[in-house]
């Protein structure tokens, strides 16, 4: 199977620092990618580079076999759908308004909206189960409903690929799953190549097909869970004492940290 994404020694900077060094791996078509690693690492960065946010200093990123820099904006948002970390929700609009905003690709100078980039938005939002949110202004939701309103507008751009910046930060447990779930309905039902970018380690067990762990800008280990999420490469990566089981879940790995307070004096 060709990749979806191909990245080949990939290396960036920002002011003489190099936040990523020589990067190269490959996402396969339809996986639940999830990049993880200690803050600082250079997961946000490895995410704008492939949405072409951002230039590479040094290396080659393929999407669907092209270089991300031979795409026009328009053209790359038509394959690649970006959600950041924080996304405004102080301006004035509605959610409807806001997921419509996903159909400005295909949309000609004008930007007038058709009758099609209506049903799109509207099965976007069914879709997201936020179409009852469609009339409510941004900053009345949730943060929870208002990353599926962010997620609905990316699904707006009929993406063959999802890429997702810490989508579950600052929610609580309940909207966290509720999340996770709908990528991994992305992934089944839509065909949708999903990378998300994580913090939680538990969550990238639980739904990555590949984990990719990141730490100071190079890559410690790519692979399945059970393979990169072992206690040594974890303790290692983000130097605090944890422990690692299997889940009683599945047969995926299971983390949990070890308060000071439980560990042996020295």
């Amino acid at each position: 199977m060709n990749p979806t994404i191909n990245i080949e020694n990939l290396s960036h900077a920002f002011a003489r620092r190099w936040v990523l060094r020589n990067l190269s791996f490959n996402v396969e078509s339809g996986n639940f990618f999830v990049i993880i690693g200690p803050n600082g690492s250079g997961k946000t960065t490895l995410m704008k580079l492939m949405a072409g946010i951002l230039r590479s200093h040094s290396g080659k990123i393929e999407i669907q076999g092209r270089a991300v820099r031979s795409y026009t904006p328009k053209a790359l948002a038509r394959v690649v759908a970006f959600v950041p970390q924080r996304l405004p929700v102080d301006i004035p609009f509605t959610a409807g308004e806001a997921v419509l905003l996903g159909r400005a690709p295909y949309q000609g100078a004008l930007g007038i909206e058709r009758k099609i980039d209506f049903e799109i938005a509207i099965r976007a939002m069914q879709f997201t189960e936020v179409d009852h949110l469609s009339s409510a202004v941004l900053d009345q939701l949730s943060g929870g409903e208002q990353q599926r309103v962010f997620i609905a507008r990316a699904i707006c751009q009929e993406p063959e690929i999802m890429l997702l910046d810490e989508p579950t930060a600052s929610l609580d447990l309940a909207h966290q799953v509720r999340v996770m779930d709908l990528m991994e309905k992305l992934k089944v039902q839509q065909a949708i190549t999903v990378i998300m970018v994580s913090h939680d380690v538990n969550l990238a067990a639980m739904y990555g097909d590949q984990v990719l762990l990141l730490k100071d800008g190079e890559i410690v280990s790519i692979g399945r869970p059970a393979e990169v999420l072992s206690f040594r490469k974890l303790e290692r990566t983000y130097g605090c004492k944890l422990l690692v089981d299997e889940s009683p879940l599945g047969r995926f790995p299971r983390v949990t940290l070890v308060p000071g307070r439980y560990m042996a004096d020295s």
